[in-house]
């Protein structure tokens, strides 16, 4: 529920910033009556969000178990893929995604009636989309493949609410946030989730037969760490982690987390060196009315 929490409130806090800033642009430029697009480009975003998850969640069923296992591992692979993209991503483009989404305003605003809703759509729905595959791959990793727990979609939904409620403080200018910092530490934290969301996935390409070492054990501790245990839920909850761990899921955890983490701190360190001046909400604050 933590590990769902936080991808919910990361997610949802983009989502928010992004959507924060446009209707902030449009309140500041005199453009108010183009509101309506934009919150209609949001409705189909979350629509297709929406969709796009019961499809996850619903679609494999009644395929046969290495079928199921098949593509679940490949989506998780697919997830793991989005969600480091997007950490980078979102590193890099921290200081300057207000600058963009106000320029493509100026530009679908002199477009077609249908230009903001598509740029709200696409803004936000890349968020959404990828919200809801790594929520899957995170979920169905937890579940065992069951995807019976409704505890991870609870803590996911809390994490929205509270982004939800942070971005539109922050639109008020009631709250300012060190982005670089949230998206740094969180940034970090889903790197470590991710290597899990990958191991496991690696687990059900085992279990369909596609990679072999199923049966090769790096380590088992299911006697010190009964997976039945309080603290064995909470480490699987969070980390993905698993007593029984195959030399292939280790090894793929190894090779994605390390390198993966080192150059994303070295990308940050390099970036705030290069912009010594925290980034805060300040610029999206300027809609106040």
């Amino acid at each position: 529920m933590v590990t769902n929490f936080l991808i919910g409130l990361r997610e949802g806090l983009e989502a928010a910033l992004i959507v924060s800033i446009l209707v902030a642009y449009l309140v500041k430029s005199g453009r108010r009556h183009l509101l309506p697009r934009i919150w209609l480009g949001v409705a189909i975003a979350v629509a297709v969000s929406l969709a796009f998850g019961a499809i996850l969640t619903f679609g494999p069923r009644g395929l046969t178990f290495e079928a199921q296992e098949l593509i679940g591992g490949a989506l998780s692979i697919v997830a793991v893929v989005f969600v480091t993209w997007m950490i980078f991503w979102m590193a890099k483009a921290a200081r300057s995604i207000s600058g963009e989404l106000r320029s493509q305003i100026d530009r679908a605003s002199e477009a077609s009636r249908w230009s903001l809703v598509v740029v709200a759509m696409l803004a936000v729905g890349r968020e959404g989309l990828e919200t809801a595959l790594f929520l899957w791959a995170a979920t169905n990793a937890v579940s065992g493949g069951t995807a019976s727990s409704t505890i991870p979609l609870i803590g996911a939904a809390l994490g929205l609410l509270v982004a939800a409620g942070l971005g539109y403080a922050i639109y008020r200018g009631a709250l300012k946030i060190n982005l670089t910092r949230f998206f740094t530490w969180t940034g970090a934290f889903l790197i470590l989730v991710a290597g899990g969301v990958l191991a496991y996935g690696v687990h059900d390409l085992q279990e369909a037969r596609f990679l072999p070492g199923l049966d090769n054990l790096l380590f088992d501790v299911s006697a010190a760490i009964p997976p039945s245990s309080w603290y064995a839920t909470l480490l699987k909850g969070i980390f993905n982690f698993s007593p029984a761990t195959t030399v292939l899921e280790a090894a793929a955890w190894v090779l994605y987390v390390v390198p993966t983490l080192v150059i994303f701190l070295y990308t940050v360190r390099q970036r705030t060196q290069a912009m010594p001046r925290p980034t805060t909400a300040a610029p999206v604050a300027a809609g106040r009315k």
